[in-house]
């Protein structure tokens, strides 16, 4: 396992030694390397979100919001928390920034390296593109 170091701020810090250490920040970054879940990582760095909340919030189908949630999951980025009926999502508290900085960018820590967001709105509900018919 990687041995930890401190950063000038304080926060744990993963020095990289073996394969597995590689494998593992190799399937976070992984994770993050697509759109939609980038949106949903944004979203999380506001607050815990139900799929639900989430869905509405940035206009996916609910199945999609669910497999990205799932593939962060797996990544260790999320962490789920049972609230009645609801699951509720948020970042894995290793992972979630400690604040924004005066510009508006928050930072997570992947442990093998950290992430600076600058956009810290959700983007806007994407809109379906009206179907289009052939000419009978």
């Amino acid at each position: 396992m990687a041995s930890t170091k401190r950063s000038e701020k304080g926060t744990p810090k993963l020095a990289m030694k073996t394969e597995s250490d590689f494998e593992s920040c190799a399937a976070r970054l992984k994770a993050l390397a697509d759109p939609d879940r980038l949106q949903i990582v944004i979203s999380l760095l506001q607050g815990d979100k139900s799929v639900t909340s989430l869905t509405d919030e940035l206009g996916m189908p609910m199945d999609k919001v669910s497999h990205h949630l799932g593939v962060l999951r797996a990544a260790n980025l999320v962490q789920t928390q049972k609230q009645g009926k609801f699951v509720i999502y948020s970042l894995a508290p290793e992972v979630a920034a400690a604040g924004a900085s005066a510009t508006g960018t928050k930072t997570i820590d992947l442990g093998c390296c950290q992430l600076d967001l600058v956009q810290l709105v959700a983007p806007p509900k994407k809109t379906r593109a009206p179907s289009r018919r052939a000419p009978s």
